[in-house]
């Protein structure tokens, strides 16, 4: 059943019932089976890189593949939309998706892995932007933020509980299961969307298709995603090839934009950012992905480099904070629906990310899972406060072919804050760690009283146990070569948490700036 809006156009018509819960259920489903894909490999890296005999940074490609594909395919998702019609390319999307994700599960190679891994990024980065404006497009612009409640829900969580699965997956069955577990999901998720997702209503195909744009497209932003990811592997602009790629990168974004602003029929419409709206939500949808991204990447490497917890440990102590984001999400949705300033809901969630973060940096090697209890949950709530408004905000007063352009450059913009936020936060830990480590190994030495007492307590406690006097010297210097390597950790990843912290109480200047309630 489907019913006419009461502020929109006659011609504009939204699914009601049963019908609009399957239709937004198979859209949620598909945007975390994507957003879920992003991650959950993470935690299976090394029994891949075993199985298929590639190395360490061999093995990296499988997740630099899927995130090139992503960035890649999001921005498009409008326009191929409009050219194959809604139904027929999500559809599409969603059974590209499940039959990659069977050949990747299939494969026995790397660079066999490695391209199935890039087509299933093709067919999931279609999948996450068609369900955003599939799901706003289910509700009247009066329950608008239920539908922006459910989408940001799946965005927070399905990058959480990818690597849970991921481990859980990998440790109790194999890493080929990562891949299998999407296609009976897939298979029902084709079949209902080919029964009930709509075509956008009111859109004309482009009479010519802009191959320019799309080639500018792939070679900017794919060089630019293989910067963010490569770069620290390759030891940023000290490689040739990340030159080469930063160069591709300028090139190809300078002529993609000149080019889509010139054009009658550009592949992705830009002038959309003449809305107020969308620029200012989509700066903020960079920093959220910047924040939200960093913050679970940190943790889990701090966790298992400092604390010595599992991989499995440490996913599963993500879940408590995702579910105090499923709880909060629809409080701020009734916040939105009463009307209230977007900007206090904002500001709400930037205090509580920084206060999570902020928290963490008091950690000690010997703190115990009791301490993240607290700034997790406030994590968890402090996600969903940010993130509804900034969904909101990215496409308020858009409908039709414009709300998936929107969409779409709203998604682009937020993976990259993802892969920015990561790369700034790898090279601050490496920079960190090794300027901590020359000044706690300058302290130990012959002169040290404290360094000397250390070293000849160990070696007393390793001779009693049966070592030699000179190999329980060099036992207990190695000892405290190890202490120091845990400390020096332990430092530069709480200097990380408190950085990210104060960077976000920056963006609350940024906040209040904005004028939400205008459109143009």
């Amino acid at each position: 059943m489907v019913v006419n809006s009461s502020t929109d156009s006659p011609a504009i018509v939204y699914p009601t019932g049963a019908t609009r819960a399957v239709l937004v259920g198979t859209a949620i489903a598909c945007a975390l089976l994507e957003l879920i894909d992003t991650t959950v490999v993470n935690v299976s890296l090394s029994e891949i890189s075993g199985n298929i005999g590639a190395s360490t940074t061999e093995i990296a490609w499988v997740v630099t593949s899927y995130g090139i594909a992503n960035v890649i395919i999001i921005p498009l998702s409008a326009m191929l939309s409009v050219l194959f019609g809604r139904k027929r390319y999500f559809t599409t999307s969603v059974v590209l998706f499940t039959l990659s994700s069977l050949m990747c599960g299939l494969s026995d190679s790397l660079w066999t892995l490695v391209f199935w891994r890039f087509v299933q990024g093709l067919g999931g980065g279609g999948l996450l932007s068609t369900s955003q404006s599939i799901i706003f497009g289910a509700f009247p612009p009066e329950k608008q933020a239920t539908g922006t409640a459910i989408f940001g829900l799946g965005v927070i969580l399905g990058p959480t509980f990818g690597p849970v699965m991921g481990g859980f997956i990998t440790d109790n069955l194999s890493w080929h299961w990562v891949f299998f577990i999407n296609v009976p999901i897939g298979l029902i998720a084709a079949i209902l969307a080919w029964k009930f997702v709509p075509d956008l209503s009111g859109v004309k195909k482009p009479d010519k298709m802009d191959w320019r744009g799309i080639a500018f497209l792939i070679i900017g932003l794919g060089s630019l995603q293989y910067i963010l990811e490569e770069g620290g592997a390759h030891d940023w602009f000290e490689s040739s090839e990340i030159m080469l790629f930063t160069v591709l990168a300028c090139i190809g974004l300078l002529a993609f934009v000149w080019r889509e602003l010139s054009i009658d029929f550009p592949a992705v419409n830009l002038k959309l950012y003449k809305s107020y709206n969308l620029k200012v939500g989509n700066i903020l949808n960079l920093l959220v992905g910047t924040a939200i991204t960093g913050s679970v990447f940190i943790f889990p490497l701090f966790a298992q480099t400092s604390l010595g917890w599992t991989a499995t440990q440490t996913g599963a102590f993500l879940i408590p904070g995702s579910l105090a984001t499923a709880v909060s999400m629809p409080i701020v949705a009734r916040f939105l629906k009463k009307g209230t300033n977007p900007k206090i809901l904002m500001i709400f969630g930037a205090v509580m990310m920084s206060s999570f973060l902020i928290w963490l940096s008091f950690a000690s090697p010997e703190a115990s899972g009791r301490f993240f209890i607290v700034p997790f949950l406030m994590r968890g709530v402090g996600s969903a406060f940010m993130m509804s408004p900034v969904i909101g905000l990215s496409v308020a007063g858009l409908t039709g072919r414009d709300l998936a352009q929107a969409a779409g450059l709203s998604n682009m913009l937020r993976q990259l804050g993802g892969a920015i936020g990561i790369a700034i936060i790898n090279i601050f830990l490496n920079t960190r760690t090794m300027e901590v480590r020359n000044v706690l190994s300058a302290n130990i030495n012959e002169f040290n009283a404290m360094a000397s007492e250390q070293i000849a307590g160990l070696s007393e406690k390793l001779k009693e146990v049966g070592y030699a006097a000179d190999e329980s010297y060099m036992g207990a210097v190695q000892l405290l070569s190890q202490a120091v390597a845990k400390q020096q950790a332990v430092v530069a990843y709480c200097q990380g948490f408190f950085v990210m912290g104060m960077a976000l109480i920056c963006c609350i200047p940024l906040i209040l700036f904005l004028k939400g309630n205008k459109r143009k």
